[in-house]
């Protein structure tokens, strides 16, 4: 039984062949693993079809779910179907599945969500432009800047120095990119940083408890998919510490970071399925391109912030 498993999850990840109606439009979606914060995404996504007129529960369109379940075999093998069940459109989410769909496919569109610009996910070609079949919405750094420099503003030192920890995961190209950038920034405002690098989820713990015991005064989450997946075990963590956590990712406050400021995952995966829903409408990708994510937003946890005695002022979203 042992032996089977993997091929039994794989046949239960994938399923069985769908039947294509004639004009039916087919809309692949992955999710590359289970997360609270990407899951916002999926949800404006469709969210977005479904205003534009492609509601599956109306029969207006298909769609095909997936989650590979942090597998990246799996990932390969669920983009490998999608293109074998001929979908008109791939949705990804995040980095990951962006990434694996253009490696896959140069033919089917790729609505990318919760992704960094092509460049930082090093997937443009020799003259620097993105794959043709490349769409959605993508992000860059510079938000990051913002984000982290919150963290002087409502933090004192205990002693003398701020110091600031973070993970980060180096096989992945937009966590070395993000360090790389907040390592400067941490510099030029005399910030102290500490950092630790975390290969995958089940080194979390152990890490996470490394890098809390060398006196940092907060944790700083950036995106990174190891810190989006184990959250709750870096949270627990801190909290045992009564070390308060910043960060890029608004959707990681809804889950118990102190405050943030970055996009809205939601808005990122409606303004993704907007594009998505033009795409079907149309038929056609003519004058389209990927975008920079349009909504941002500052947010603070409020039992978090009471916890560390902190006032946010007026231009910070309260999330209860």
């Amino acid at each position: 039984m042992k032996k089977w498993f993997p091929v039994i999850l794989l046949g239960l990840l994938l399923g069985g062949c769908t039947q294509k109606k004639p004009g039916l439009p087919v809309v692949g979606f992955v999710d590359a693993f289970k997360d609270n914060t990407i899951e916002q995404a999926k949800t404006g996504f469709m969210d977005a079809l479904k205003k534009a007129g492609f509601d599956e529960a109306k029969g207006t369109v298909k769609i095909i779910y997936r989650n590979a379940q942090g597998n990246i075999p799996t990932l390969t093998q669920v983009i490998k179907y999608f293109i074998a069940e001929q979908v008109d459109c791939i949705a990804t989410n995040p980095s990951l599945s962006t990434i694996t769909a253009v490696q896959s496919t140069k033919d089917i569109p790729v609505f990318m969500m919760v992704s960094p610009t092509p460049a930082l996910m090093k997937v443009n070609d020799a003259n620097g432009n993105p794959p043709k079949n490349l769409f959605g919405v993508g992000e860059n750094l510079d938000y990051i800047d913002t984000s982290f420099l919150l963290i002087p503003h409502f933090i004192k030192p205990k002693y003398g120095q701020l110091s600031v920890g973070m993970l980060y995961n180096q096989s992945e190209p937009q966590s070395v990119e993000a360090m790389e950038r907040i390592k400067n920034l941490a510099a030029a405002n005399h910030i102290n940083l500490v950092y630790q690098s975390v290969n995958s989820s089940a080194d979390v713990q152990l890490v996470a408890a490394s890098l809390l015991s060398k006196n940092i005064d907060v944790f700083f989450a950036n995106p990174d998919n190891v810190v989006f997946s184990s959250f709750e075990t870096i949270l627990q963590s801190c909290n045992q510490k009564n070390i308060p956590i910043f960060t890029s990712e608004a959707g990681l406050v809804t889950r118990g970071a102190l405050a943030a400021y970055g996009a809205d995952i939601y808005g990122w995966g409606y303004q993704a399925g907007e594009q998505a829903a033009r795409f079907l409408k149309n038929k056609n990708t003519n004058g389209m391109k990927w975008e920079m994510v349009k909504n941002r937003k500052r947010v603070f946890n409020a039992a978090a912030a009471k916890k560390y005695n902190i006032n946010f002022p007026s231009n910070f979203q309260a999330i209860l």
